[in-house]
C-alpha cells in the first residue's frame, strides 16, 4: 500500500477566510516503509501572514517573497499524492486549505477525495485514546518518538514526526517483520533463533491483556478493517466457520470516530 503522510502550515486558521497554504510537506511510506520520497516546498500565499500563525510556524512572508504560488507546484503535487492515502493528523484542516488551493486552478475542478483516501491520524488517536490530549506531541509523548527539534511546527519536520507517531499507533516494528521475499539464509536465521527460544529450560513469560488493552486492540483493529476494505489478516485467521466475511463472529462495531476536529498539530 502506498501512503503518503502530510501536513501543511498556512497563514491562517480559516480557508474559507481567504487564507493560503505557504508550506507542504509529504513523506511516502510502501508497505509500512519509509521509501526516501518527499515532497516539499514554501509557497507565496500572496497576502499577509496573521500573527497567531507566525507564532506557530515562524515563516514570515518576506522568506517568500520568491517562492513559486500554488498554481506552480500543483501538477507536481497532484502527481506525487495521487492514488495513495494520505496519513494527516486532523485531516479536515488541511484537506480544507487543499481543497480551497485546488479549487482556484484554472481547469478541471478537482478535491482531495478525488485524487486520494485519506486517514485521519487525530480521529484514529481519539479512538485509542478516548479521553486524552492526542495533539501530535502529545503522541509523540505517548509513543517515544522523538520531536526535541521540533520548537516551531514545520510542514515536512511535522509530516516526518507523524511518519514515526503513525507506525506506532498501527503497530509499529515494521522493520522487523519477516518479508516473505527473504532469501533462505535469513528464513533460517529467523528458524534458529526461534527454536533457541524452545530450548529446555528456558520458560517464557505470556501475559495475557485486561479488559482495557483487548478494547483498545478491538478499536485498531475496527480502524485498520476500514482503511482496508476489510482485509485485516488478525480476523481472517480467527475467523470462525460460518461468521460473516470481514468480521469474526460476535464481533462488535468499533467505536465511533472522535467529535468535530479542529487544529490539533
Amino acid at each position: 500500500m502506498r501512503q503518503i503522510v502530510l501536513d501543511v502550515e498556512t497563514t491562517g486558521l480559516e480557508a474559507s477566510a481567504g487564507h493560503r497554504i505557504i508550506e507542504i510537506g509529504c513523506v511516502e511510506i510502501l508497505n509500512r516503509r519509509p521509501t526516501g520520497q518527499k515532497f516539499h516546498r514554501y509557497l507565496n500565499p500572496e497576502r499577509e501572514i496573521d500573527a497567531g500563525a507566525l507564532a506557530v510556524h515562524g515563516i514570515e512572508l518576506a522568506r517568500l517573497a520568491q517562492a513559486p504560488k500554488f498554481a506552480e507546484i500543483a501538477p507536481d503535487l497532484i502527481a506525487f499524492i495521487s492514488g495513495a492515502e494520505l496519513i494527516i493528523h486532523n485531516a479536515p484542516f488541511d484537506v480544507g486549505f487543499l481543497d480551497a488551493e485546488l479549487a482556484r486552478l484554472a481547469g478541471e475542478a478537482r478535491t482531495v477525495a478525488g485524487l486520494c483516501r485519506v486517514l485521519d491520524t487525530l480521529a484514529l488517536a481519539r479512538s485509542l485514546h478516548p479521553g486524552q490530549r492526542n495533539s501530535l506531541d502529545a503522541l509523540c509523548k505517548r509513543y517515544s518518538v522523538d520531536n526535541s527539534k521540533r520548537d516551531l511546527h514545520g510542514a515536512l519536520l511535522d509530516a516526518g514526526i507523524l511518519v514515526d507517531v503513525y507506525l506506532a499507533m498501527t503497530g509499529g516494528q515494521s522493520a522487523l517483520a519477516l518479508d516473505v521475499r527473504a532469501g533462505a539464509s535469513e528464513r533460517a536465521r529467523i528458524s534458529i533463533a526461534s527454536t533457541a527460544l524452545r530450548a529446555p529450560g528456558i520458560v517464557l513469560a505470556v501475559p495475557q491483556p485486561d479488559d482495557e488493552e483487548l478494547r483498545r486492540h478491538e478499536a485498531l483493529l475496527e480502524v485498520i478493517h476500514k482503511a482496508s476494505g476489510g482485509r485485516v489478516v488478525w480476523r481472517e485467521m480467527a475467523q470462525p466457520d460460518g461468521a460473516p466475511e470481514g468480521r469474526p463472529e460476535g464481533r462488535a462495531e468499533g467505536p465511533p470516530e472522535g467529535d468535530r476536529a479542529h487544529r490539533n498539530h
